[in-house]
């Protein structure tokens, strides 16, 4: 598990692109039959990704995590962006299509993912972080997260949210967790951008084709960074940063938070004549 300590802004304000690349950008999600486990001191949020050819058991690593099994202390959502798939709960098998999900609860000891064929493996991006209290393990069907539709052509960022785990869907402890697909035309996502300090947040960027980027936009309002972001990565944005981008296509993108609360609509906005 590799581990991503929290950065000060004003130490953000020094970094160049490799150091900013290091601490935030997260790379090689989907390694065959690999876990990749990155915990972040923001809100101890996990970013993990797992490509399994064979069943792949999701294992903790007690010195850093200090818990007897992954989820004794932690929840988990999984978003599943490659071919079909089954993750086990305990014993109990939920198959998991393209861009369905799952919520497991705190409590779960086993969990094991698999492929349901290894010629075109499942590809489960997960978030996961600390919890005090357990839901039900509840199966996210891609078609039953209600579409709601923002942004338009003219200003480049026509697009789709989709919630899963939120306080009126699936209940969960502290995650909150969905996706937002661009229309075709569309590139900027979350745009005027915001802050919130209550919460930290990741984005995982896909369905890009390998000559497309995103500029992922971060750092406080007022001393922006980017970061290049390509297919199937992720990147930490900590509670101080904004959380932006524009690609050169249009392209869908996997959102997790954690914080204080639960509130999708707690934001601190930043008008556009305050961006630097």
């Amino acid at each position: 598990m590799e581990i991503r300590y929290a950065v000060h802004p004003e130490q953000a304000k020094t970094m160049d692109t490799a150091t900013l690349r290091e601490h935030f950008l997260v790379k090689n999600l989907f390694l065959p039959d690999q876990l990749k486990l990155v915990y972040s001191f923001n809100d101890r949020l996990i970013i993990g990704g797992a490509c399994p050819i064979t069943p792949l058991p999701l294992e903790v690593d007690q010195k850093i995590i200090g818990s007897d099994f992954f989820l004794q202390r932690r929840e988990l959502g999984v978003i599943n962006v490659g071919g079909p798939g089954v993750i086990s709960v305990d014993g109990e098998k939920f198959a998991i299509a393209p861009k369905d999900g799952l919520y497991i609860g705190m409590g779960a000891k086993e969990i094991v993912f698999a492929s349901t064929s290894a010629e075109q493996p499942a590809k489960f991006y997960f978030n996961s972080v600390p919890a005090h209290a357990t839901y039900p393990t509840t199966l996210a069907r891609f078609a039953d997260a209600s579409p709601v539709q923002l942004g338009e052509a003219a200003t480049g960022n026509r697009r789709t949210i989709r919630k899963y785990i939120h306080p009126a869907g699936i209940k969960s402890c502290q995650l909150v967790m969905g996706m937002t697909s661009l229309e075709t035309g569309s590139v900027w996502n979350t745009m005027p951008t915001h802050t919130h300090e209550r919460r930290m947040e990741a984005y995982f960027y896909f369905e890009m084709n390998a000559e497309q980027a995103v500029f992922h936009l971060m750092g406080p309002p007022d001393e922006t960074r980017h970061v290049i972001m390509r297919n199937e990565e992720a990147v930490i944005s900590p509670s101080w940063s904004i959380h932006s981008g524009v690609g050169t296509a249009n392209y869908t993108f996997i959102w997790g938070m954690a914080g204080e609360n639960q509130l999708f609509d707690d934001m601190d906005h930043v008008a556009m004549k305050d961006l630097r």
